[in-house]
């Protein structure tokens, strides 16, 4: 039963809201909740009361929506089987799982580990975790406790579990490599990770770390990842990589023997003799494609040939392609030949813009040559056959260039070079026709209709998509990276990779749902939506101030993805 009480104190009348209940056979008072003098209810009543001393925001949708991610994938329980600790203070699997939530919402460095956390919901998750406890000394020392063997049966533990969890198809895997430069000084000898090589960035001054990634088509989810030396190319990899991941699908599946269920899918620039073979050993099924020169008697083949044939797709639309049986790298496979419109407008472009350059730069070298035999240019060292040669070929660098400007280098009586050039029109009209728009696809998939091998090797782009991402500067969740150690920067990796599976998970829900948005979008309106928590004066009697929590007004998308992603509106509690 409840009731309306009244109350005199000190000669004062004050009212309680209370509830009455029957305790051990007597009827006693269960709570009561005070209401005040009849004036307050009065304001009350009327919309008044007072106001908020002060209200503090913070960061609520995705944080939220990450550490729900986090929890079903049990990273913590995962970490801290494996690398155990006394039950003091906040273990090593909290401590891995806060930094991959923070490289999934906005990485910041060690010593800011703090100042991020302390503004997010995370607090009524991990209340124990103080400014002193993440400190970057603090992180440190519990992640070395985690060792390289460590990191793979953590990884390898987490995705089993999401596998399992989420019926993930892995008909389809993809497979690249990236890079990641550093600022690690040269004569660190600490490291042998970091190493200068070909950076895919332009950053070649630097060190780097490489990252070769399998990922799956469902979710664009990582399946398996290593990180290696700086300097090792992508064909070197490649087979170490293979194999690893045959192994490592293996324990994550359960499966024993081939695979079939199984495509990998790379680009030619993993492309050998040795790498095939080893694809053939392990009964691997893959889609992959080869250079046009490698295979002339299809790069040859007219655009407009009868041969090509609309492939009856809408995701294809402006993509014709033909099937022949070829031998390639030391076995018969299926080699798809396919032409796309859009592909050959771009590269026609291309072919034009270096047409122009390399013209503009032969024309400047002509005219330098001829000021030189009129006397207008004296000084300098006096040009040769050989030197012009360089030149011109260095004119000529890019694709193609070769095979469309013919030039000629005569040298007068007074032993000074004369340049010739012309656009061979003939050449150009044969590269329009055969190369331009062309690709050359491979695969030992026999039953796959053409459509169905082209758009395999297209979701390619989604591994690419998620090389973007972790190298994006406001959303990666790559940089910063401090750490001048291996064991810190295979730590690094693995909490990375976390942050990008929390992520995958995430955007595959809302895709299962029928929201197709990017990745971008989709952390841009969950990271907008913020709590906030408006803090009244404390009245007589009272402990604790009273708060009232609420969201920030959201549109008509983010209550969709609420909704989908199970995020209740908070509740009043106090925040750590």
């Amino acid at each position: 039963m409840e009731r309306l009480e009244k109350k005199q104190v000190n000669g004062h009348t004050y009212y309680y809201y209370s509830k009455w209940a029957k305790v051990d056979g007597r009827c006693r008072r269960v709570w009561q909740r005070y209401l005040g003098r009849l004036e307050d209810i009065a304001q009350a009543v009327q919309g008044g009361g007072p106001a908020p001393q002060y209200a503090e925001v913070f960061q609520w949708g995705l944080p939220q929506a990450l550490w729900n991610e986090s929890f079903r994938a049990e990273v913590i329980a995962h970490v801290d089987r494996e690398c155990p600790k006394r039950p003091q203070g906040l273990s090593t699997g909290q401590y891995l799982a806060i930094a991959a939530l923070n490289r999934a919402i906005g990485p910041e460095s060690k010593r800011s580990l703090w100042n991020w956390f302390s503004q997010t919901t995370l607090l009524r998750h991990l209340p124990q975790a103080t400014a002193d406890r993440l400190s970057s000394q603090q992180f440190w020392n519990h992640m070395d406790r985690i060792g390289e063997t460590s990191c793979g049966v953590i990884w390898r533990n987490i995705l089993q579990g999401v596998l399992k969890r989420e019926d993930v198809s892995l008909e389809s895997v993809c497979y690249d490599g990236t890079n990641f430069y550093t600022f690690i000084d040269t004569f660190n000898t600490r490291c042998d990770l970091p190493r200068r090589g070909k950076n895919k960035q332009g950053r070649a001054n630097l060190r780097q770390v490489s990252y070769a990634l399998f990922c799956c088509e469902d979710g664009q989810l990582p399946l398996f990842y290593e990180v290696y030396e700086g300097n090792r190319n992508d064909a070197k990899q490649f087979p170490r990589m293979l194999q690893a991941f045959h192994v490592f699908l293996k324990e994550v599946t359960g499966q024993s023997g081939p695979l079939p269920q199984t495509t990998v899918i790379f680009d030619k620039g993993n492309n050998s003799r040795d790498n095939f073979a080893l694809v053939d050993e392990l009964e691997l099924k893959f889609v992959g494609s080869v250079k046009l020169d490698e295979h002339k008697d299809v790069a040859d083949i007219p655009n407009d040939d009868p041969r090509f044939v609309d492939c009856g797709n809408t995701r294809l639309e402006g993509t014709k392609a033909f099937r022949v049986r070829k031998t390639v790298y030391g076995r018969e496979r299926t080699v798809v030949v396919t032409y796309n419109q859009n592909l050959f407008d771009a590269q026609w472009q291309t072919v034009q813009n270096d047409l122009a350059k390399a013209l503009q730069e032969l024309s400047a070298l002509g005219q330098r040559l001829e000021d030189r035999r009129s006397g207008v240019l004296c000084g300098g060292q006096a040009p040769t056959r050989q030197s012009v040669e360089k030149q011109c070929r260095e004119a000529l660098r890019r694709q193609h260039l070769k095979r469309l400007i013919c030039y000629t280098i005569d040298v007068d009586k007074q032993d000074l070079p004369r340049l010739k050039y012309h656009v061979d029109t003939k050449a150009l009209g044969r590269l329009a026709n055969t190369y331009l728009g062309k690709n050359v696809l491979i695969t030992n998939r026999d039953e796959w209709s053409e459509a169905k091998i082209i758009l395999a090797y297209r979701s390619q782009y989604l591994i690419e998509d998620v090389f973007k991402e972790t190298k994006d500067r406001r959303i990666g969740s790559w940089w910063p990276l401090h750490h001048w150690t291996d064991s810190k920067i295979r730590v690094h990796a693995l909490y990375c990779t976390v942050a990008i599976l929390l992520r995958g998970l995430l955007l595959r829900r809302v895709r299962q749902q029928g929201i197709d948005v990017s990745m971008k979008r989709l952390l841009r309106e969950l990271g907008s939506i913020r709590e906030v928590v408006n803090v009244y004066p404390r009245k007589r009697g009272q402990r604790t101030p009273h708060q009232q929590t609420v969201l920030t007004r959201t549109n008509e998308l983010q209550d969709r993805l609420l909704s989908i992603l199970a995020l209740p509106r908070p509740e009043e509690r106090i925040l750590g």
